[in-house]
């Protein structure tokens, strides 16, 4: 009880006070019911892991296998950038065997949640993992004001440290390294389970890369926000975007659109595309106006409940996206 109190009073700075309050208050009445029966439950013979995305929920279920009990907080189909924890959230990652998160200003509830129950989690930041950068505003985007009040002043990095396949080879090997910490005695089966996973992930990155290589395609045009910078910067790509990838934005100024109608016009741009969920109203009215087709690309952030259902995985949702650059580019 005294642990919700305590995070109560940290979340008074921060933007969503109201909601987190409400939260828990709830979590308050609940905490010991839901707590006890969530213990009662752990420990099948395997490790309980809780991740916030779906990027560390497919590594970690390809590194730890089935004996593993794997939950992803955030719901299939749902939006990641306003997700809130709920107390039930909140008692599985007191839980868990260890929490993997991804970090950065967009999971800045984390730090919270870890503080308020006591600092004892066992939690990976998996932007502490690899070389980051920062979020920046390229040409033509539309300056989304919430990311510098949000990040009071600090440096914000850019989240989405998974599009980059070189970087997701890197954290599924760093969450190997973690559960074998956690469970010696399976170190063998969580190497080799890595292993294979990272060969699978080095072989549609190389086959990015020869795409690229060999395509005409040196410049992508997303009618959306654009969580791609990783992608691009590993293949070197331009870019041109509505929004940075962490905005909360949907609708760009009219000056945004003709910058971007231009790009796709002069640099003969003959795709337009648009992330998952998304309404691609944007993409629409830019390769209308500028005579080009529009097509998705998946950031892999979160799938539906028919995509986890059908047990899609990073790779596949990656060998989706090279699907799609060959067809409007090869």
């Amino acid at each position: 009880m005294k642990m919700i109190f305590n995070f109560i009073s940290e979340c008074f700075m921060s933007k969503k006070v109201v909601s987190i309050l409400l939260t828990l208050i709830i979590a308050v009445g609940m905490f010991q019911l839901v707590s006890c029966s969530e213990a009662e439950t752990r420990h099948n013979g395997g490790l309980d892991i809780v991740t916030t995305v779906f990027p560390p929920y497919d590594f970690a279920r390809a590194v730890a296998g089935e004996d593993a009990d794997i939950h992803m907080l955030l719901s299939p189909g749902a939006e990641s950038h306003t997700y809130e924890p709920t107390p039930k959230d909140i008692i599985k990652i007191q839980n868990c065997d260890l929490f993997i998160c991804i970090g950065g200003i967009g999971e800045s509830w984390v730090d919270n949640i870890i503080s308020s129950l006591g600092g004892d989690i066992n939690v990976l930041y998996l932007m502490d993992t690899v070389d980051t950068v920062e979020e920046v505003i390229a040409e033509g985007m539309e300056d989304d004001e919430h990311v510098e009040e949000d990040a009071g002043g600090e440096i914000e990095y850019d989240e989405h440290i998974w599009t980059s396949p070189k970087n997701a080879a890197v954290m599924v090997s760093a969450i190997a390294d973690r559960l074998c910490e956690l469970a010696p005695a399976d170190a063998q089966l969580f190497r080799s389970n890595a292993d294979a996973y990272i060969a699978d992930i080095g072989s549609v990155d190389a086959d990015l890369a020869a795409f690229f290589e060999n395509s005409d395609c040196s410049t992508i045009v997303f009618g959306d926000r654009f969580p791609f910078r990783y992608f691009a910067d590993e293949f070197g790509l331009k870019y041109y975007a509505a929004f940075p990838g962490c905005s909360e934005e949907t609708e760009p100024s009219a000056a945004t659109i003709a910058f971007l109608i231009d790009k796709v016009k002069s640099e003969h741009i003959k795709t337009v595309f648009y992330l998952e969920f998304s309404s691609h109203a944007v993409a629409d009215t830019v390769a209308s106006a500028a005579g080009a087709q529009t097509a998705m690309l998946h950031s892999c952030h979160n799938v539906s409940r028919a995509e986890l259902e059908a047990g899609v995985t990073y790779v596949s949702l990656m060998r989706q996206n090279l699907a799609a650059l060959e067809e409007y580019f090869g």
